[in-house]
């Protein structure tokens, strides 16, 4: 089954399992495939679930050359790609329109793909500074193997 393009869908939700990281990031390169500047995808599930294994696949997919690591001790990254692309985890926020509504505002342009884990925390925040295209959450479904699931907005 082939993915959704976020921009032109108004919606539609798909469900992948995964068999291991590999695949999970394999899947996250096929949807970046859909995405433009401008665009944000929300990244959710729990802790370990793959989340920056997803990001680092479409990251990749997206020119990113340099490794793609989890930003949940310096808030975000910022790779050069073809596209650029911004790399949120707020995680160790509790909530950014409390903290600091600006914290988000050199990832979340115009003219970068961002990826924002943990939106929870600043859902409201992101959704001012950027166009949400999708949700993806992640969760575990044994050993190495996770469901993905992917909803356009």
């Amino acid at each position: 089954m082939a993915l959704t393009v976020p921009n032109t869908v108004a919606f539609s939700m798909e469900s992948r399992r995964t068999r291991d990281p590999l695949e999970t990031a394999a899947l996250g390169a096929e949807f970046a495939s859909s995405l433009v500047p401008g665009d944000v995808v929300l990244v959710a599930g729990e802790l370990g679930a793959g989340k920056t294994t997803f990001v680092r696949g479409a990251a990749q997919a997206l020119g990113v050359t340099g490794a793609v690591t989890s930003p949940t001790f310096t808030i975000g990254q910022r790779y050069p790609g073809r596209v650029p692309v911004s790399h949120v985890d707020l995680f160790r926020v509790e909530n950014v329109a409390e903290e600091d509504p600006d914290l988000l505002s050199d990832y979340l342009r115009p003219d970068t793909i961002a990826f924002v884990e943990w939106p929870s925390h600043g859902e409201d925040t992101v959704a001012a500074l950027g166009r949400i295209v999708a949700r993806v959450t992640i969760a575990h479904s044994g050993g190495d193997e996770r469901t993905v699931t992917i909803e356009s907005q």
